[in-house]
């Protein structure tokens, strides 16, 4: 297992939150997405897959949905 934290800002609510993981966990081999909101501000969000995760996939997936990894 490969755990990735990334810092994801902007999100403000559990809608914010939601939309964050539905997008991270469509990514190949990610099993688990976790958020610490912080709302209004910078949340930290763990990311659990069997294999490391490219950069840009998971930016495009936070873009997706919204918000951007800082």
């Amino acid at each position: 297992m490969t755990t990735t934290t990334i810092t994801v800002s902007g999100m403000t609510c559990g809608h914010c939150e939601a939309a964050v993981k539905e997008e991270l966990g469509a990514l190949a081999s990610v099993s688990d997405v976790a958020v610490d909101l912080n709302a209004g501000g910078d949340s930290p969000v763990t990311i659990t897959s069997s294999d490391p995760l490219d950069d840009a996939a998971i930016r495009a997936a936070v873009d997706e949905a919204g918000y951007k990894v800082k």
